[in-house]
């Protein structure tokens, strides 16, 4: 039965694990020889693809997708924590329309606030930079409600009432009781939004119009010369930025899964 067990999760980790290796197959290829099908051995123009890669400005991209996603991740777990807080943790008149509120949010489509949004930015003189991508996350109603859900199964109310006895003020039961003990819920959804942002494609693309300012997604969909698209230099420009969140991922996954499961958990 373990035997099996154990076969069945190596067929599914194979199974998982094959369109990466075909990624990776694809950006070692001609982009006409793709057409002739699947490849499913490396080929050998792989520096010829990497070199179309980095001479379309790669690097630039790929840092401000990086300045982008750690932006967003500092921003949405600052408000994301601070609102679960005051919600989880507090008893004030409107606390249940503002935790009704953000579950609403929560409901309505990214797209149909997309255009004030955007015309929002434009007025405070953000518009065609990286801003609007990085501050979309300043209001992030999933990681509002799930930290609401995580400090008020996670965070024992009696520690608190002892750190206030000893004098300690609330911004700081906050940053030095509170947030350690929720340090796997904190990332979790780090991890998520990290994840989240350095994928983002619809945002950068009706934000952004200056080349100089483009995210990984954006840059990759553009990749090619007049009149041909290179789909090896995609798959070859795919694999690089896949690089950071398979770390994150691997570095995290304990935690990750931790934190996923630990706020489900009451007491």
């Amino acid at each position: 039965m373990r035997g099996l067990m154990w076969f069945c999760l190596i067929v599914l980790s194979l199974l998982s694990l094959f369109p990466f290796y075909i990624m990776l197959v694809m950006g070692t290829h001609y982009t006409e020889d793709l057409f002739k099908g699947i490849p499913l051995w490396f080929g050998s123009y792989v520096a010829d693809n990497l070199r179309t890669v980095f001479q379309s400005n790669f690097g630039r991209v790929y840092l401000n997708s990086l300045l982008v996603s750690a932006g967003g991740v500092v921003l949405a777990l600052l408000t994301s924590s601070t609102i679960g807080y005051a919600v989880a943790k507090f008893d004030f008149r409107g606390r249940r329309a503002l935790q009704w509120f953000v579950v609403v949010t929560m409901m309505v489509p990214t797209q149909v606030g997309l255009i004030g949004y955007i015309i929002e930015m434009r007025q405070l003189g953000f518009g065609n930079t990286l801003w609007p991508v990085i501050l979309t996350w300043a209001a992030f109603p999933f990681g509002a409600f799930f930290m609401i859900q995580f400090m008020r199964d996670s965070v024992p109310n009696d520690l608190m009432e002892c750190a206030r006895i000893d004098g300690c003020s609330e911004p700081g039961i906050l940053f030095r009781v509170v947030l350690p003990i929720v340090k796997p819920g904190l990332a979790t959804l780090a991890t998520l939004v990290f994840i989240w942002s350095w994928n983002n494609y619809l945002l950068p693309l009706v934000t952004i119009n200056n080349a100089r300012w483009y995210t990984l997604p954006v840059f990759i969909s553009n990749l090619g010369i007049v009149h041909r698209t290179d789909y090896a230099a995609r798959m070859a420009a795919l694999a690089m930025t896949t690089i950071p969140v398979l770390i994150l991922f691997l570095l995290g996954s304990r935690t990750f899964m931790k934190g996923m499961t630990a706020g489900a958990v009451k007491g």
